[in-house]
């Protein structure tokens, strides 16, 4: 899958690039290289932070892999990791990864010792600098010296100098208890120090110094971003995938918006077309219930118009793909509708539910969960009488009923329950 994922965001043709690069930490690597280039020419969406998310897959598959070359490309693979971490506000483990390369003993079996500066994402202005004072400086000494050979590629840095560096940037915007013991004074001694006694330094590495031991940092104490079990990364060297799940979650919930706003025009002449309900339900499913509670209440108020001679709305249809955004209630009744009457392949709206049902469904559950009053719930109530009346001889009237009639019950206990402490 995650072979799959990379090959839509780099809109290969040909899938064997992603495949060869599963034994081999160089490939890996490389792979890694093309998304970070992808995300670095691209717009902050969450299709970008997907490929984020992708390209520290095959960083940890380079870290993973047994071949000859994995200590050639140790040191590159964990400074991309701790730029990648950087940019998604997981400095805990960012310094962990700039900790593997600068405590590293010994850089000699590191043949991928420089990192290219086009693939750092936009988001250090400190870095952009760097990198465009350099062009300018090649320009100007060429010009000055009438060089005609061909210029050099300044736009890079030294992997082992560019961890100090990143390393000294994290130490300086945050603090944490759970941080290593290393102050910020000696992160920069050690810094100074690895400069001097490098053996080949870029001029983007002497200009990054000179900006950091300039800068006058002070402690700060704002909390970083929570990285769950500290290090676990890196003892098990691979990615904790629930975030992209998370974001491939999103991203689906966009195109399906996308979607809706692509029928409404088409569909307008003949219902009143809704196109949040499936942010709705993302929202409720991450809690944001006051949010989903907005959407679902301007959905009914829309769909509700003149209903007994409209249809209340397009259809969800209740796929396994969709299920995993719906609460447990709502997939039990599904479940139970399909034990009693199995789908009917010839039917395709047997499995789908109006968006007013949907909506109304939404609805009451944030009522409930915010603790709204009685009186709130009976106006719901009012609106689900309505449907259910209206909601009838229709191809989507059936599994709607069950909704409706569920949402009535849940309405009636909860009122039940409210009026035994008034």
């Amino acid at each position: 899958m995650l072979d799959v994922l990379a090959t839509t965001c780099l809109q290969l043709s040909d899938a064997r690039r992603c495949l060869n690069a599963r034994q081999s930490s160089v490939l890996s690597l490389s792979q890694a290289a093309a998304l970070m280039k992808v995300v670095a020419n691209n717009s902050r969406s969450t299709v970008q932070l997907i490929e984020i998310e992708l390209a520290k897959a095959y960083l940890y598959r380079s870290l993973r892999c047994k071949d000859t070359n994995r200590h050639s490309t140790y040191c590159l693979a964990n400074v991309y990791l701790a730029f990648l971490y950087y940019a998604t506000g997981q400095y805990e483990t960012a310094i962990d990864h700039c900790t593997l390369v600068t405590r590293s003993q010994d850089h000699s079996q590191c043949s991928s010792r420089v990192l290219q500066g086009e693939l750092l994402l936009k988001i250090d202005d400190q870095v952009d600098s760097i990198l465009g004072l350099a062009v300018f400086y090649q320009y100007i000494r060429a010009a000055a010296l009438n060089e005609e050979e061909e210029r050099r590629h300044v736009n890079v840095f030294t992997t082992e100098l560019f961890a100090h560096y990143l390393h000294t940037k994290l130490l300086s915007v945050t603090q944490c208890r759970l941080l290593p013991e290393t102050s910020l004074a000696e992160q920069l001694r050690e810094y100074r120090s690895c400069v001097c006694n490098s053996r080949e330094t870029f001029i983007t590495d002497v200009i990054v110094l000179i900006l950091v031991s300039r800068a006058q940092y002070t402690t700060n104490d704002r909390e970083l971003m929570t990285d769950g079990v500290k290090t676990k990364s890196l003892v098990i060297r691979q990615l904790d995938t629930s975030k992209l799940v998370a974001l491939l979650q999103q991203s689906a919930v966009e195109h399906l918006t996308t979607c809706r706003e692509l029928e409404a025009p088409i569909c307008d002449c003949l219902t009143h077309v809704v196109t949040t309900d499936f942010k709705a339900l993302y929202a409720y499913k991450y809690g944001r219930h006051q949010s989903c509670l907005q959407l679902s209440m301007s959905n009914v108020c829309t769909l509700m118009i003149d209903l007994s001679h409209r249809m209340s709305g397009l259809l969800v249809f209740v796929c396994p793909a969709l299920i995993q955004l719906m609460d447990d209630d709502i997939v039990s009744l599904i479940g139970l509708t399909v034990l009693v009457d199995p789908p009917d392949e010839s039917d395709p709206f047997r499995g789908s539910v109006s968006q007013l049902s949907l909506s109304l469904y939404l609805m009451t559950l944030c009522q409930i969960k915010l603790c709204h009053s009685v009186e709130s719930l009976a106006s719901t109530l009012n609106y689900v009488e309505f449907a259910r009346t209206n909601i009838v001889d229709r191809c989507e009237g059936v599994f709607d009923q069950f909704v409706l009639k569920f949402v009535k019950q849940k309405i009636l206990r909860y009122m039940s329950v409210a009026s035994q402490f008034l």
